[in-house]
């Protein structure tokens, strides 16, 4: 991530500051609705979650945050034009959890330059700038993450989300990790809880994320297979199984 970053000429100046631990790309965006499509990344840091299998621990544990850099909306989005090449395309907006962030002026002012936006979270904290969203990823965490799922505030998000303006339309989905036969249990209640939204489970990376390198691709792969047998002998048809993408192609290393 460019350290110095100008604001993008014919912006207007914004006071409120978000805390980003990297921009990067354009790469592909790895998982879920939006998987393989072109993408630059805004991930933020900080995160009211602890995930015991988090991936990205460096834009979540207070530890790093002399890592994050506070930068404000023009800054962020010269830097998403630079990467681009001013050419507008899709900025997926992660964390951490980014939905503890002040984003709305940073989605208001790519909306401008023809800039979609995706956002994934795990629906504990509402916004209500959701409903400014393009797309909208909630992925509440199943057992194995050692979380609890507050149920009233992943409602919330999506009412929120669904407030919008007219002519503009968001997409909604639900994503789940999956590690284990209770992960999947979890994943089942949450799909008959929101029949309307499409769902997407992705076999869980297992791998330390402090190895960059050595991925067991082959147990991600059995899981994986695992999890289709599941949900074929289930007569689930109505769900979307699908690799964590980036995972089998670098691994747990950042920026890509």
């Amino acid at each position: 991530m460019t350290q110095t970053i100008q604001p993008a000429q014919g912006t207007r100046a914004h006071t409120r500051t978000v805390m980003v631990s990297e921009i990067f790309g354009p790469t592909i965006q790895g998982e879920g609705a939006l998987i393989g499509k072109p993408t630059v990344f805004v991930r933020t840091g900080g995160c009211d979650y602890r995930c015991s299998w988090c991936d990205s621990l460096y834009a979540v544990l207070p530890e790093h945050k002399g890592e994050w850099q506070a930068m404000d909306s023009a800054q962020i989005f010269a830097e998403v034009r630079r990467l681009s090449g001013d050419t507008p395309l899709l900025v997926t907006l992660s964390g951490g959890n980014p939905a503890i962030q002040p984003l709305e002026e940073l989605i208001e002012l790519g909306h401008q330059y023809g800039y979609t936006f995706a956002i994934e979270t795990q629906g504990s904290v509402a916004q209500p700038w959701f409903a400014m969203l393009d797309y909208l990823t909630l992925s509440p965490k199943p057992p194995s993450s050692k979380q609890v799922t507050r149920w009233e505030r992943l409602e919330r998000c999506i009412v929120n989300a669904t407030n919008t303006q007219p002519n503009h339309e968001i997409q909604i989905c639900l994503k789940i990790v999956i590690f284990n036969e209770e992960d999947y249990a979890y994943a089942r209640y949450v799909a008959e809880q929101y029949p309307a939204f499409p769902m997407y489970l992705q076999a869980g990376n297992h791998t330390p994320p402090q190895t960059a390198d050595k991925i067991d691709i082959s147990g991600i792969l059995d899981r994986m297979d695992w999890l289709i047998q599941r949900t074929i002998a289930d007569h689930w048809y109505g769900v979307t199984v699908l690799p964590q993408l980036h995972t089998l192609l670098w691994g747990n290393k950042r920026g890509v």
